[in-house]
Formats: structure tokens, sequence, C-alpha cells
């Protein structure tokens, strides 16, 4: 860092730094004590840049694809190093695989950049809150299609369909589970009484 011994040393003496002595008489000096801004510009070189894709159906797997690419073109072009963590599921499902390990590895401090193509690929509601946790641990948002603000009634309008669509799924899924029982009930009902 360009500072000589004897200014360590006075400084020590001064109770400006604090030093750690080994056996033999050395000091040890904790860089993050020292010069905190250096140690973090050094750890913010080597998180990395996520970019996120998310669709909500099977449909979909076409447009997943394509923000999958245009996500790693705009990153490579920037020159960063990164991943692509993708997911297939709703924008109000928050038990999602991707979307978990994404959250794990920002807190963790793992992520220094996350790159979207939309803000509702992150989630539907709850995207702030996503952000907020961002900004706490340091994490860039790059959102490539800001767009225009939608007016207030589209986005309840799409709000509302985005709930209709996850409930309709959810009561559709429970009369599967519920006629799968009762065919199974039905057929050892029917092994049983040709016994």
């Amino acid at each position: 860092m360009g500072v000589d011994i004897t200014t360590l040393r006075r400084w020590e003496r001064q109770g400006k730094i604090s030093a750690e002595h080994t056996a033999g008489g050395h000091r040890r000096y904790d860089l993050a004590k020292l010069c905190p801004s250096l140690v973090r510009a050094k750890s913010d070189q080597s998180r990395k840049t996520v970019a996120y894709a998310r669709v909500s159906s099977h449909d979909q797997s076409d447009d997943l694809e394509r923000q999958k690419q245009v996500l790693e073109l705009y990153c490579a072009r920037q020159g960063w190093i990164f991943e692509v963590i993708s997911d297939l599921g709703s924008g109000i499902n928050y038990h999602k695989k991707g979307l978990k390990r994404l959250l794990a590895a920002i807190l963790d401090g793992q992520v220094g950049r996350l790159v979207i193509t939309h803000k509702d690929r992150l989630l539907r509601f709850g995207a702030e809150l996503v952000f907020a946790i961002c900004e706490a641990k340091s994490v860039e948002v790059v959102i490539l299609n800001q767009g225009e603000d939608a007016s207030f009634e589209e986005d309840l309008a799409k709000d509302m369909q985005e709930i209709i669509t996850v409930f309709s799924a959810r009561l559709y899924g429970s009369r599967s589970q519920k006629n799968q029982k009762l065919l199974e009930n039905m057929e050892a009902a029917a092994e049983s009484s040709s016994c």
C-alpha cells in the first residue's frame, strides 16, 4: 500500500491502527480494517452477474429461449462474465427453483449485478422487495426493457389476469387429484369384489 514501516509502527503507538503480533515479533495488519474500500472493490470484482429469465407456462418456452438469448447477448456485449438462471412458473409463485437459487446467491453476497428483460419477469408481485434486497446487498439491477409505464388500469388488469390464472391452475390441479383418488378407490373396490 506504499506506507513505510516506521509510519505503521507510529500509527500503532498512537492507536490509529492495530496490529496482531506473531510469536516471532512480526506485525500482521488486517487489510479490511486498514482500507475497507479496497477490500470491498476486490470482493465486488469476484461477485458475478446473473441474468434471470422467466415465463409462466410451457406454451411460452419459445419466449423463454428468446429471453435467454437477449440476456446472453446483452451481457456478452458488456464484457461481463455471467450466468443465466431461468424459471418456468407463475409470476406470483415464490417457490420456483431458479428464483430461490437467485435469492440465496444475492443474500450470500455472490451476486454483483442482476439483469432481467422486464421487471415482471422477476415476480409479478414483490419485485420491489427483491430490488430492496439487491440495494441492501449492493447488487446493481439492470432492466433491459423499461418501456413506457403502463397505466394503473393496465397494470391492474394484468395483475387480475395473473391471479385468475394461478387460482384456476390450482383448482384444476386439486380436482385432478380428487379424480385420481376416486379412480384408485374404484379400482381397489373392483379388485376386491372380483376375488
